[in-house]
């Protein structure tokens, strides 16, 4: 079965021999002998036997509204309306690639000008870009950029963001042979601007998150900028977006580059993947030549009438090769789509709404994690709470899980300092009955470990 399927199987010994290979083994002749080996392949199946087959393996799978998740760290439940998959389904936005052609692809580059125009309004800067992967690599390109635009090659981060961004930052950097400094917390949890002060000399840029990886609002931004700017590198502020209908935006705090998750609005979590990072810059020549990604720009065709472009291009890999200002080949288009038809959906007093509730959430949640744990940081958190405990976390996890609760991200591995503690998250979606399950079964956990 099978065999009549392949193409060209009949020309098999003509297209060896015009590549100058006389049997199959000698075309894979480069393959070390002791990784080769027999597959032991089941025999062939129908489509629908292997529907069935997958939906037994999916099965195995359960939903956070089958098992409530405290996980967060980066990756939310937040709400999707219905009516942004059905559109974004349209065949017109079914593709995750560049519309290099502009004259057919007018709806998907005024769909992508739109999400520029969004964001921009919302992050208080100008300049937009069609999308990064993620903020992970929004954040290794803002720091490639910062070296350009200054010439120095230290970048400046806090060392409470999340080991992720830290591995894909480091990865970014290191070809161009720059040096991150980490700075350390202060008692509130909070960037230590001491120590910052003591960091940022010669340094290409500064970066800080709102809210910060422990999710707490940093209550020094403004200043953090500051120190920035009179050690002339440039400011970075990494925003999770659904902030921002209750926060100042980071760009009227003095930001130069403001990076972020798309993502979290218009997209499921999907194993965490894919995802579109915010990358923003000021109206300044200097930044814009040198930012990173695609830019969808609004102009005029031979007749006058309206039309979109990619434009500046001269930056970008498909003209300047090894030139270029960064190596992304693509942008994450559909995500970028969804999350502008989200974020239009819900206008300024949605978006108002949508913080209010995911810090009232918060509040909430805090309130009652005091009751079995101990907060060590003082302050405003959103979604993400850290908490610590007395026993273990990894095993209060393993028991959480028993009790078909998904419990928060454990830190000790990537934080040792601060012991036995976890990242919990809660968001717009998190219900109070949930949170009293948590409770009630640490209560039992912490009781039958005999603390």
């Amino acid at each position: 079965m099978g065999k009549q399927y392949l193409p060209n199987l009949a020309h098999k010994d003509e297209m060896l021999k015009e590549i100058g290979f006389d049997s199959i083994d000698e075309l894979f002749s480069d393959v070390p002998k002791e990784v080769m080996h027999e597959f032991n392949l089941p025999e062939g199946k129908s489509e629908y036997e292997v529907f069935l087959e997958m939906n037994q393996i999916l099965d195995k799978n359960k939903t956070v509204l089958e098992m409530p998740s405290f996980l967060g760290a980066g990756t939310y439940f937040h709400y999707v309306p219905a009516h942004v998959k059905y559109l974004i389904e349209r065949s017109e936005f079914l593709t995750a690639y560049t519309p290099y052609q502009a004259e057919i692809s007018q709806g998907m580059l005024q769909a992508l000008f739109e999400y520029q125009s969004l964001i921009a309004e919302l992050v208080g800067l100008e300049i937009v870009n069609a999308s990064m992967y993620d903020w992970g690599t929004a954040l290794g390109e803002a720091a490639l950029m910062a070296a350009r635009v200054t010439k120095k090659n230290k970048f400046v981060v806090p060392k409470h963001i999340s080991p992720e961004k830290k591995r894909v930052l480091e990865t970014y950097v290191a070809g161009a042979g720059m040096e991150i400094v980490y700075v350390d917390w202060n008692e509130k949890g909070q960037i230590d601007l001491e120590k910052l002060k003591e960091s940022v000399e010669n340094s290409a840029g500064v970066y800080i998150e709102m809210p910060n990886f422990f999710g707490l609002i940093e209550e020094n931004i403004v200043e953090v900028g500051e120190i920035a700017h009179d050690s002339k590198a440039l400011f970075v502020v990494g925003v999770d977006p659904t902030i921002l209908g209750i926060v100042e935006a980071p760009g009227e705090l003095g930001a130069d580059v403001v990076i972020g998750e798309a993502a979290f609005f218009g997209n499921p979590m999907n194993f965490g993947g894919p995802r579109a990072g915010i990358f923003a810059t000021r109206n300044d020549k200097k930044l814009i030549r040198q930012m990173p990604g695609r830019v969808i720009g609004m102009t005029k065709d031979a007749d006058g009438k309206r039309a979109f472009v990619m434009t500046l291009q001269t930056r970008e890999q498909h003209i300047r090769r090894a030139k270029a200002t960064s190596n992304i080949c693509s942008n994450e288009a559909l995500v970028a789509v969804a999350a502008a038809i989200h974020l239009a959906s819900l206008g300024p007093q949605g978006l108002r709404k949508l913080g209010e509730v995911i810090l009232k959430n918060t509040a909430y949640f805090k309130k009652r994690i005091k009751e079995v744990a101990e907060l060590p940081f003082d302050g405003i958190n959103f979604k993400d709470v850290l908490v610590q405990f007395d026993v273990p976390y990894d095993v209060i996890h393993e028991c959480l899980l028993e009790r078909n609760i998904h419990g928060g991200f454990y830190l000790k591995p990537h934080f040792p300092e601060l012991g036995e503690s976890a990242l919990f998250a809660v968001t717009e979606t998190t219900r109070k009955e949930w949170i009293e399950s948590l409770i009630v079964a640490l209560k039992e956990i912490i009781a039958e470990a005999g603390l």
